[in-house]
């Protein structure tokens, strides 16, 4: 288990380091940069010690340790990699006492050949990440006597997943472009909720991801920016009595991209129904453009050595920087897939209740926490500002989901998984050419057959597909047992 003050500590340096962050959609890690400071602080001297002591949050005694255990639970955790790499020149020597407190085989060596050496320290970076990042965020010359570099990699499954289809905004900075769209609905209202904070109003989403990890989006004010938006969502972690949960929520407009209503329903139970967007989301930071965030500010002065603990050879930091790559998709995070969708029945339907609905959406920019849940400790923190453009799938995506075997189009079962209909000349109409409807029984070139899929063009609270468009089939799905069965989704 991660100590609370580590978490807090570590916590402290994303809400900081948000402070900074320009209005671009960026992505940052403190939880990958707080290790090494801690190893770092653990072998400094004089003002430098203190700086990085401030860092960090803890005291610079217990550093090593503190930082040492924190990769060790992360990386033990299920959802989590981490990994600590220490290169040297073979003519700089480390302090016993110092190494000792290094997980065991990290340690390797720099050659002196600054291009094999780069080589070498970019495949360490693509085989740790499973090759999302692919070069090491610092570079290696001739002066280059010490490298210690950390990775951290997450991926968690959605416990619901999504399901995909296009957003249109109808306002914003997103107004105009076919997005990406994530929908969900469910009956827990907690899993949204209004927090006051000094930022303004912010919309809390939890998404649940499988073992103990989850990503909360925060949509602030029109005007919020991410330095507002992020250091009040880490706040918010902590505070929890300053979010007003789902269920206690007013009607009307309770919070930003929130719709609370009561609607017909059929059986009274609530309903939550969810709209947000894809996203991926690359960013490289110099570190040093904030040296007092980081406690570097005397430990770059290179007229002297600042780490008498690290080797008796005087040293001091000349590069820090972090890469990082932040995925959001139907399926989880750090991976992207289409995913189910589930069918609406058909016929009119009695609704004698009313029912609590809530309507939210992130048809804007907005920030994101992935953390982990019992601990509360960020992992990641980002500001999300260019969506991923929605793209019509083709017969071969059926192909990646496992849905279709071989060279055919797939099942019924496996339609309705991703919310398809499969119009064909067996069924009830078929899509041919530039639309064509063909007479049941007709004939048509497998290669004009259609997939029909839904498109979400609706505002918050629309349950029912507005349209229907159609991307090409290869191949002819299989003919109906039953002659007279209809195929696909009503």
């Amino acid at each position: 288990m991660i100590g609370h003050g580590t978490v807090e500590a570590v916590n402290g340096l994303t809400a900081r380091w948000a402070a900074t962050l320009p209005d671009a959609g960026t992505a940052v890690a403190a939880a990958g940069v707080w290790p090494l400071l801690g190893l770092l602080a653990d072998g400094a001297a004089g003002p430098a010690r203190n700086e990085l002591s401030d860092a960090l949050g803890v005291p610079a005694d217990g550093a090593a340790t503190a930082a040492r255990d924190l990769l060790s639970v992360l990386g033990s955790t299920r959802g989590l990699r981490t990994a600590l790499g220490l290169w040297t020149r073979d003519t700089f020597l480390l302090e016993p006492a110092w190494r000792d407190k290094l997980p065991a085989a990290v340690q390797g060596q720099l050659t002196g050949d600054h291009v094999r050496d780069q080589a070498h320290l970019d495949a360490w970076a693509a085989r740790c990440t499973d090759g999302r990042i692919d070069a090491m965020p610092v570079t290696v010359d001739e002066e280059t006597q010490l490298v210690l570099a950390s990775a951290l990699t997450l991926r968690t499954d959605w416990i619901r997943p999504f399901t995909s289809g296009v957003m249109e905004a109808g306002t914003g900075p997103w107004h105009g472009r076919e997005t990406a769209g994530l929908f969900r609905n469910t009956r827990l209202l907690n899993r949204v909720g209004v927090a006051d904070t000094p930022a303004g109003p912010l919309t809390e989403l939890q998404v649940i991801g499988a073992h103990g990890m989850d990503v909360h989006l925060y949509l602030g004010t029109p005007d919020a920016t991410a330095r507002q938006v992020l250091p009040a969502a880490v706040a918010t972690l902590h505070n929890r009595r300053a979010v007003v949960p789902g269920d206690r929520l007013p009607s009307g407009t309770p919070g930003p991209g929130l719709a609370v209503s009561r609607v017909p329903s059929v059986d009274g139970e609530p309903a939550l129904d969810v709209s947000t967007v894809a996203f991926t989301v690359q960013a490289h930071h110099d570190l040093l453009e904030h040296p007092d965030l980081f406690g570097l500010r005397t430990a770059t002065d290179a007229s002297q050595g600042h780490f008498p603990g690290i080797s008796g050879e005087p040293l001091a930091v000349r590069q820090a920087a972090q890469a990082m790559t932040a995925t959001f998709g139907a399926r989880g995070f750090r991976s992207a897939a289409v995913t189910a969708f589930g069918g609406v029945a058909a016929g009119p339907m009695l609704r004698p209740h009313r029912a609590r609905e809530i309507n939210v959406r992130f048809d804007r920019p907005f920030g994101f926490l992935a953390l982990h849940r019992t601990s509360r400790l960020v992992l990641n923190a980002g500001w999300v500002t260019d969506p991923d453009i929605f793209e019509e799938p083709s017969c071969d995506w059926w192909r990646s989901t496992g849905g279709v075997r071989g060279p055919t189009c797939p099942t019924p079962a496996a339609r309705n998984l991703g919310g398809y209909r499969c119009r064909d000349v067996h069924g009830e109409r078929c899509v041919a050419g530039r639309g064509t409807r063909l007479a049941r029984g007709g004939s048509v070139p497998g290669a004009l057959r259609r997939w029909e899929r839904p498109l979400r063009r609706g505002g918050p609270g629309s349950r029912v597909p507005r349209s229907w468009s159609s991307v090409p089939c290869r191949v002819p799905p299989p003919r109906p047992a039953s002659a007279g069965r209809r195929t696909g989704l009503r």
